[in-house]
């Protein structure tokens, strides 16, 4: 890949104000009630997952978690896609069987959360193995939070993937909790990276706030890994600035006064500051790019709220390759139900 240009540093910035302004409608429409199920946002985060997916190329397939939304906007993935797949709209990618970011194609480079933390570790690393088994030049990344490097389908997953030499990039976000348990109380080693070595593989720290960094840093493990030297893990080094969910209150475990000086160093403003420095951007580029984020989001809930209900019928969709006889029936009575209505 290229070195990094300034309008690939603007576009880096676009994405992680896309994704910050996608989350913050998508807490307004929690609040409303509208949201199925819980919101888990990406807030102070955002550099380590647009950074990382910026890095990929065509062919490669991402694991994202569930803090990793502006990975899915990088895959191509657009707002109106992320909004009806929170409000678990039949339109949505996984038919509104899912939630958040629960969903993903293949043919898109991108394979569905699981939420059982670790459990996508072992995942992407079958799938390194059958694109090495298939001769392409393919590599799997996904993501874990530090909280999740102490399951054991993390270790196994890991460790496959050392042992065979796969082509998986592992990026282990150490955001500073795991949910409310401080990472201090979650391993003894002094950083997720110092973990690498025990599995035979190369460890690496970096700013998690820094997109660019994050960018380079990930390219390297992707080029090594193409080449057939093997998995990576790379330690992203960020913050929660957020909630673990809308149904959690940190302020009941953490000072606010860290909290606060952890937002000097949140990575949209930091990149904001950075290309404000260099005489490339504006407060006349800051509004525009921000009305733009605006009519996108905004046009997003447009087309959700221009969507018919679904009927009950949309229930059996996507759930069977063939439905059964008994099903087909209830579907058919769903369907009548619903005209009668």
């Amino acid at each position: 890949m290229p070195d990094l240009t300034l309008p690939d540093t603007i576009d880096l910035y676009r994405l992680m104000r896309l994704n910050r302004s996608l989350e913050e409608r998508l807490v307004n429409l929690y609040r409303q009630g509208k949201i199925v199920g819980g919101l888990y946002r990406s807030l102070g985060q955002e550099a380590t997952s647009v950074g990382s997916a910026r890095a990929l190329e065509e062919g490669d397939v991402l694991g994202p978690l569930i803090r990793n939304l502006g990975s899915v906007l990088v895959m191509g993935y657009t707002p109106r896609e992320i909004l009806t797949q929170h409000l678990a709209r039949a339109a949505s990618p996984s038919g509104g069987k899912e939630g958040n970011l629960h969903f993903g194609r293949p043919e898109r480079g991108v394979v569905s959360s699981i939420s059982m933390l670790g459990a996508l570790v072992p995942v992407m690393a079958g799938i390194a193995l059958a694109a090495r088994m298939q001769r392409r030049r393919t590599v799997a990344m996904t993501y874990i939070g530090d909280g999740g490097t102490s399951t054991g389908a993390f270790h196994e997953g890991v460790n496959f993937a050392a042992v065979q030499k796969l082509p998986l990039v592992v990026i282990a976000e150490n955001n500073g909790w795991a949910y409310s348990t401080p990472f201090r109380k979650q391993t003894a080693a002094k950083s997720l990276a110092d973990r690498a070595p025990a599995y035979g593989i190369p460890g690496v720290s970096v700013d998690g706030n820094d997109v660019i960094a994050v960018r380079d840093t990930v390219e390297q493990a992707l080029a090594k890994a193409r080449s057939g030297e093997g998995a990576t893990l790379i330690e992203a080094l960020t913050y929660r600035l957020g909630d673990h969910t809308t149904a959690d209150d940190a302020s009941r475990y953490r000072d606010d006064a860290a909290v606060a000086e952890h937002w000097k160093d949140e990575p949209v403003g930091r990149l904001r500051r950075h290309l404000t420095q260099l005489g490339a951007w504006t407060r006349d580029d800051e509004e525009r790019l921000l009305a733009d984020c605006r009519v996108r989001v905004e046009q997003a809930v447009a087309d959700y709220l221009a969507m018919p209900p679904e009927g009950p019928a949309a229930m059996f969709d996507h759930v069977y390759a063939a439905l059964p006889d008994d099903l087909v029936e209830q579907r058919a009575a769903a369907i009548q139900g619903d005209g009668d209505a």
